[in-house]
């Protein structure tokens, strides 16, 4: 039983950072730049078209075209950016290092803290590095899928991924 309370307040410190790190983004107010908008307040869909530059908190995300979904307490829960090049950032946790993606289409799905990278997709965390045509990353977890095809990806563009020794 000793073992187990020591265990657990050992654990005590990585929750917390964790839930701070969530808690920090999801509390900070979303700022963005565009040079169009059509929102519907009532549907809770905001849609933004040309140079997209949206933030939150750590969390970045640019595109030709964003769509943001909000759930009914007003909150981000989904974000759709399109473009040549869309791209994603966050970090995960202040001690970790900031993850980057890239697109043709990138979806967010905030709650559940994941992101798709749809064509032409490229993810950095650190000195590792993943390309192809499909890159499903889920942040806490530190989870990569990787497919050469996919829906949406144009052709088969295989996998590549570089990853750095441990330190």
């Amino acid at each position: 039983m000793k073992r187990t309370a020591a265990l657990l307040l050992c654990l005590l410190p990585l929750v917390a950072a964790t839930a701070l790190a969530q808690g920090r983004d999801a509390e900070a107010p979303i700022e963005v730049e565009a040079d169009r908008l059509d929102l519907d307040d009532r549907a809770g869909t905001a849609v933004y078209t040309g140079e997209v530059d949206i933030r939150q908190g750590s969390m970045r995300l640019t595109g030709d075209r964003v769509e943001i979904q909000r759930n009914p307490q007003g909150q981000l829960a989904r974000a759709i950016a399109t473009g040549e090049r869309a791209y994603l950032e966050q970090q995960p946790d202040p001690d970790e290092p900031m993850v980057r993606g890239w697109g043709r289409t990138i979806i967010y799905h905030v709650a559940e803290r994941r992101m798709e990278l749809i064509d032409r997709a490229e993810l950095h965390q650190g000195g590792d590095t993943f390309d192809g045509g499909y890159l499903e990353y889920f942040l806490d977890r530190r989870v990569v899928q990787a497919r050469s095809e996919a829906e949406g990806v144009e052709g088969r563009q295989r996998i590549r991924m570089t990853l750095q020794p441990a330190q």
